[in-house]
């Protein structure tokens, strides 16, 4: 507790610095103290007078060099203690404060006034003045087990309350926030500095899991960090005990992972009685029994925070699915935008060639037929394009009903190459397709039309973006059990579909199977197309038992899209040497 500026210290703190220093002998006893010294900013004594030295084992006149010397009488925290000293000097604040001492393994909780000795005008406060009592005193217990002076009701009350000031100054704090980083972050650090914590370390908790991951902590300098290392709850009892009981859980075990050698406090942080996290205090072995009503609090601040995650995880969750419809509407307006320029373009070239016919203005039958025939052209692709509208509707409206049956892979790559191969050509690019070696027919379980469709979209889209080189469609037998629902089946085959083409860039490859999505709305325009082909493709194959991916080293470096889809039965490989052998006859 901090003692307000306005104090007033008495006038021998600010008159004659020697006389308090160095001549102690009588100044110390007159302030009417029971413990009374004076230190530098980093804790030397330069004085010390205490009427119950003789539990220190020592007289006054020993004190200063023997502590100073020996470290016979230190505070227990000494990082918060300078900390308090530093914090007088700079500010010119008297504190109070309560802390431990030990000297010879015995441990003394002292109630501290520390007060700055105001130095000249214009110079650094460089030395304050400690009064204080003992509060309580801590034997050696292996010499004997008696506490002298134990804290009294009223000491209790009062401890009481500085905790729940705590509490409600940390409960006001995670309030003003909905950012769970800042609220476990704000959790750990009050609670550390507030109580003057060794260690506070907060991990979420999810039920689905055994482990759990250190997401904040607080901790003293000269401790190790935790922080994003991972528990497992099952060896850790009072975790699982904490998660078990959702009430607070004080174990001591030696050799413990999360607090070697000391006592650990946990408590699980809950929303509607479900535990969704964990927090885990160091606790001193000489620092005070818990009482009852402070465990009660540590469980009221376990609520406030578990209500504070949930709320906050909640408001999280509403916020991307927000970001999500927002992104879906903006898209849907894209591709809107973009279909209706694909739509139009057909339409309108039919319209103009139908027009130049009926106007009379082809010169003979053979231009005619030429118009009739650009008509026909843009006409199918005006087809095509409607047909992945409708075909996107019914996928999306679970609509979409496929009926399987045997397929011969060999058939499936004949039509796909009668159809493709002039428009390769077409363009001076090689088209090669590659099926695996086997004695008999290689025979999947899908449907054709569908089959058929996913090649020609992913095969026309590999002639549409490549400029020079080929594309090659080959394919291969995984012989690794597949499993549909009521149906099993000797393994997959897997058909890619290469390219050397212009390529994805790695950033936005993540977009190419989302609905309505186009990797760039400018090559959408240059080279037509809806943009929903992949998407569409990867329904269709996963419909029937498969899946589908795409890779591409990046911009200008061609893409590959392999698919798989269910075998109907194991066909009979060939060996190198039995290929040799057909090859030789």
């Amino acid at each position: 507790m901090t003692i307000t500026a306005s104090s007033q210290l008495p006038n021998i703190y600010s008159q004659n610095l020697e006389l308090i220093t160095h001549k102690a002998d009588g100044l110390l006893p007159a302030l009417g103290a029971e413990l009374v010294y004076t230190q530098d900013g980093v804790g030397r004594y330069l004085s010390f007078y205490w009427h119950k030295s003789d539990l220190l084992g020592c007289n006054p006149e020993q004190i200063v060099t023997q502590c100073n010397e020996q470290k016979a009488f230190v505070p227990v925290d000494r990082v918060s203690y300078l900390e308090t000293l530093h914090r007088v000097l700079t500010n010119l604040v008297p504190e109070r404060c309560q802390c431990w001492f030990s000297c010879e393994q015995n441990l003394f909780e002292l109630e501290l006034a520390i007060c700055p000795i105001i130095p000249p005008l214009g110079t650094a406060a460089t030395t304050v003045l400690v009064t204080g009592r003992l509060l309580q005193l801590k034997v050696n217990h292996q010499e004997a087990n008696v506490v002298i002076n134990p804290p009294t009701q009223i000491d209790l009350a009062v401890r009481s309350q500085q905790h729940q000031r705590i509490v409600n100054k940390f409960t006001r704090n995670i309030r003003r926030t909905l950012d769970l980083d800042i609220i476990w972050q704000q959790t750990v650090d009050s609670l550390g500095k507030a109580l003057r914590l060794e260690r506070c370390i907060i991990c979420p908790y999810q039920p689905s899991s055994s482990k759990v991951r250190v997401i904040a902590e607080y901790h003293q300098p000269e401790l190790p960090s935790l922080l994003g290392s991972e528990i497992d709850v099952n060896t850790e009892p009072a975790f699982a005990q904490a998660l078990a009981t959702l009430e607070p859980i004080v174990m001591e075990i030696p050799g413990y992972n999360v607090c070697p050698q000391n006592k650990i406090l946990v408590v699980a942080t809950c929303y509607q009685d479900q535990a969704n996290g964990l927090i885990a205090i160091n606790l001193r072995d000489e620092c005070y029994p818990l009482t009852d009503a402070e465990l009660e609090l540590a469980k009221e601040v376990a609520d406030q925070l578990g209500t504070a995650i949930a709320h906050a995880t909640l408001y999280k969750e509403l916020e991307v699915a927000r970001q999500k419809a927002e992104e879906a509407s903006r898209l849907k307006s894209e591709f809107l935008a973009n279909v209706s320029h694909e739509i139009r373009t057909p339409l309108n070239g039919m319209i103009g060639f139908l027009k130049l016919i009926l106007e009379g203005m082809a010169d003979d039958a053979e231009e005619r037929n030429q118009f009739l025939a650009e008509a026909h052209h843009l006409s199918l692709h005006l087809l095509n394009i409607i047909n992945d509208i409708l075909d996107i509707a019914k996928i999306e409206a679970g609509k979409m009903e496929l009926v399987c049956a045997p397929v011969k892979l060999d058939e499936l790559f004949s039509d796909v190459e009668n159809f493709m191969r002039p428009q390769a050509e077409a363009k001076n690019l090689s088209f090669r397709m590659q099926l695996p070696p086997t004695s008999d027919d290689i025979i999947v379980q899908g449907n054709y039309q569908r089959l058929l469709q996913v090649m020609l979209n992913l095969t026309g889209n590999a002639i549409k973006f490549t400029h020079e080189g080929g594309i090659t469609i080959s394919a291969d037998v995984v012989l690794k059990k597949g499993k549909l629902p009521e149906q099993q089946f000797p393994g997959m085959v897997r058909v890619r579909v290469a390219d050397t083409g212009i390529g994805v860039s790695l950033d936005k490859q993540d977009k190419l199977f989302q609905l309505f999505s186009q990797v760039d709305g400018s090559r959408t325009r240059q080279y037509g197309g809806t943009g929903l082909g992949l998407a569409i493709s990867q329904k269709l194959v996963e419909a029937m038992g498969g899946e589908v991916h795409f890779y591409s080293l990046g911009e200008g470096l061609g893409s590959t899209v392999t698919f798989t889809v269910p075998l109907y039965q194991q066909p009979v490989m060939l060996s190198s040497t039995d290929m040799d052998s057909e090859s030789c006859s």
